[in-house]
């Protein structure tokens, strides 16, 4: 079973940046695929960005494509989510998870563990 936590979140202007930590607890950490979700009020939890257990294939959305980066360090047990050239629109909380099939890691029931969330605001 694994545990994550994330943090990080916070007021940010537009144009600004932000890193979301997921602090994973257990020894199974390096078998899971890691993805981040975000939900604005009133909206579907949607996507972001997922990396697989040992690092080498990623996946973003398209809305986060080429402003936000995922990665991971197997060795602290966390993955992390640079989000860059932030835009109001960002505006949600943002949720860490682990998943075991890479398929469905797009998908919310691709995932097995969720975190409890982290807001992240971004001013216009």
């Amino acid at each position: 079973q694994v545990q994550v936590v994330e943090s990080g979140g916070g007021l940010v202007q537009a144009g600004g940046s932000l890193r979301l930590s997921c602090a994973a607890s257990g020894r199974t950490f390096s078998s899971y695929h890691v993805g981040w979700f975000r939900q604005a009020p009133g909206k579907e939890r949607e996507f972001v960005a997922a990396i697989s257990s040992s690092g080498g294939r990623t996946s973003y959305a398209d809305t986060v494509k080429g402003r936000f980066t995922i990665s991971r360090d197997n060795a602290k047990n966390t993955g992390y989510l640079q989000m860059n050239s932030l835009k109001p629109e960002d505006t949600a909380a943002y949720y860490c998870a682990a998943a075991g099939r890479w398929a469905l890691i797009s998908t919310i029931r691709g995932y097995d563990y969720w975190g409890q969330g982290t807001q992240v605001t971004v001013s216009s």
